[in-house]
């Protein structure tokens, strides 16, 4: 699915808030995720987009992320739910991506994590996380592919 938009940036490439498009100016998909960017222009391997593809689906289905909407109550009418996830339970699914999460971040170690969760979990682009973080620009990449491939280890993806 392809989603495209024109946004300003400034000299350092960082998005600027939305407005009338002044400077320099980018088309960028808003369907494709940061991780899958960079792996689609040769900056992270195979090995790596798919530690951080794993990571990501752990996220979504540990239900990390801060929810907007209520939360369906499970069937009541007792058939046994297997969403793919080895036959757990629902509850079971999500406490399970939750151990695996937390090992995969705690196997990236601190400081590695940061720029990891931002960009393959939170979906911010390098140059936003690299700010947030206060790094210097092209610092984020070289970081985020070390942490890419302790996860990578961590979840034993050759």
């Amino acid at each position: 699915m392809r989603e495209l938009v024109e946004r300003s940036i400034d000299s350092e490439g960082v998005p600027l808030p939305s407005g009338p498009r002044r400077g320099r100016t980018v088309t960028v998909n808003l369907a494709e995720s940061p991780l899958g960017w960079l792996r689609a222009r040769g900056l992270v391997n195979a090995r790596q987009f798919a530690a951080g593809e794993r990571l990501r689906a752990d996220y979504e289905r540990a239900s990390i992320a801060p929810s907007v909407t209520m939360r369906w109550a499970e069937r009541v009418d007792g058939a046994r739910y297997d969403g793919g996830h080895n036959g757990l339970d629902p509850t079971s699914a999500q406490i399970a991506a939750k151990a695996r999460f937390d090992a995969a971040l705690a196997a990236a170690g601190p400081g590695l994590a940061d720029i990891l969760w931002r960009v393959v979990c939170a979906g911010e682009g390098l140059p936003v996380a690299e700010k947030a973080l206060q790094w210097p620009a092209r610092a984020g990449r070289l970081v985020l592919t070390l942490a890419l491939d302790r996860v990578a280890a961590q979840y034993a993806i050759g």
